[in-house]
């Protein structure tokens, strides 16, 4: 599929300067999107105390925004796709200005929740079109290269920064202060976007599929609410045994109504690819075990160890340093040696974080806790490129945008059920102080150990020959169709 010709410069400004004016609105874009994972979450004990939060109301505040991102990014980009990308942008960035507002003047717990759901909605619509703009902006194809690695450096620094920005903003201003920061920078970014980025839309948009989309959400949504409240309501109880009814019956309505589409939602033919497949459960297991981790890690430095939120963010700052200087190596990894080795060793530092983890506890001298994190910023920062790298290798161009839509909603999808898993099971032990923490966390942890193992075992399954001929005839079938298609509107 060939992108539609780039308009003219505007007027007063160089062809040479617009382009690189358009990757700094869409890098300042992703920059607050991706910065409210983590910058949340050094918030969490603020908000705890000034909002009276139980745990499960902490796991929501966080869960909202990841479970809205996981339902809806495949979505947004073809919208985009279809009405315009800067439109879409444009939009985006107003609701999660909104969202970032009402957060801050949120008065409890669920007018928190319901913003953060309203920021996410935002942000669907800024990770996939502002890569989207990216790759129509930049033709070239060394520069296409080179901007696409500035955005995805920039992912990595916001995401090193958050808990830094936040704790200093929680100390100084307030926990409300960390969503109010996004409000002049989305400001900013709306008029840049109008002045400066090229509207473009694809040749051939896929065609919105409301019945996928509610499905996706449905299962999702009951899944995650069925983890958040089986510790109190316990997993025999009507309420919890019926939402797994409803995802079950969700899944079966997936795999019965998705085929049968033109353009489904979720292109289940690409699972025929064990890479792209085992992609997917990697990118779920990655971030499982990274949103637990970021999860617990915060409220255990701060209500554990009576660290202030600036302390706790200072103590994770070498794990998005590690992130921000190994993501570009594994990228230039994955492309002269492929995508193997950066998983094993992505997947060891996760098991191996978890079981360094599993001796930690509240008098447990600091450097060697932060000696365990550095495993967790090694596994991050080796994970991202060659899971990337592994769901699109191989796919025609038409279908690289749908594999890496589903990629980046595993993560969002591991985040959020992280997050979950992590609260439900480690409960109060993180809340009460030293003297209520108990062994319960170290469930945390054996989950990270066995998520890690299972990254190493799908790096070596799907690395090998035989895999990779699965990849090259799901491959084949789309390309095939893409022919056909393109030879029945040749004049």
């Amino acid at each position: 599929m060939s992108s539609p010709p780039l308009p003219p410069p505007v007027p007063g400004e160089s062809a040479g300067r617009r382009p690189f004016l358009v990757l700094a609105i869409c890098c300042a874009a992703i920059a607050v999107v991706v910065m409210d994972i983590s910058i949340v979450n050094v918030a969490l004990p603020a908000i705890r105390r000034d909002l009276h939060a139980s745990v499960p109301d902490l796991q929501w505040t966080v869960d909202a925004y990841t479970l809205v991102l996981a339902g809806f990014l495949v979505l947004a980009g073809s919208t985009a796709d279809r009405v315009g990308r800067r439109r879409v942008f444009q939009a985006g960035l107003a609701a999660f200005g909104v969202g970032s507002l009402l957060c801050g003047l949120a008065p409890s717990v669920g007018w928190l929740t319901a913003a953060r759901a309203l920021q996410a909605a935002g942000g669907t619509m800024l990770n996939p079109v502002a890569m989207a703009i990216i790759a129509n902006t930049f033709t070239v194809p060394a520069e296409r290269a080179r901007a696409i690695g500035v955005f995805g450096s920039v992912s990595g620094l916001s995401l090193a920064l958050g808990p830094i920005l936040g704790g200093a903003l929680v100390d100084a201003f307030g926990w409300r202060s960390v969503f109010w920061v996004n409000v002049p920078v989305v400001a900013a970014a709306i008029v840049a976007a109008a002045l400066f980025v090229p509207e473009s839309r694809a040749a051939r948009a896929r065609r919105f599929d409301p019945v996928g989309q509610i499905l996706v959400v449905v299962v999702l949504g009951a899944v995650v609410y069925a983890i958040i409240e089986s510790r109190w309501l316990g997993w025999t109880s009507p309420v919890i045994l019926g939402l797994l009814a409803v995802a079950a019956l969700g899944v079966l309505g997936v795999l019965a109504y998705e085929p049968r589409r033109a353009d489904p939602l979720l292109e289940l033919r690409l699972f025929r690819s064990v890479p792209f497949s085992a992609a997917i459960v990697m990118a779920v297991f990655a971030l499982c075990g990274f949103g637990a981790f970021l999860f617990v890690t915060t409220q255990y430095l701060q209500e554990v160890r009576g660290m202030s939120a600036l302390g706790a963010g200072l103590c994770l700052l070498p794990v998005g340093l590690l992130v921000v200087a190994l993501s570009p190596r594994a990228g230039r990894w994955v492309g002269t040696r492929g995508p193997r080795q950066p998983l094993v060793v992505s997947g060891a530092a996760l098991a191996l974080g978890g079981g360094a983890q599993l001796w930690v506890g509240p008098a447990t001298a600091l450097p060697a806790v932060l000696a365990g994190y550095l495993l967790f910023g090694v596994f991050l920062g080796a994970v991202n490129p060659p899971i990337t790298n592994t769901a699109v290798s191989a796919m025609p161009r038409s279908m690289a945008g749908v594999a890496a839509s589903l990629a980046s909603a595993g993560r969002q999808t591991g985040t959020t059920l992280g997050v979950a898993i992590a609260g439900t099971v480690a409960g109060t032990s993180l809340t009460g102080g030293a003297t209520a923490y108990t062994g319960a966390v170290r469930g945390v942890w054996w989950m990270a150990l066995g998520l890690g193992a299972g990254i190493v075992a799908l790096a070596l399954l799907s690395t090998g020959r035989r895999a990779q001929d699965t990849a090259a005839r799901a491959a084949a079938l789309f390309a095939v169709e893409e022919t056909g298609a393109a030879a029945r509107v040749r004049p």
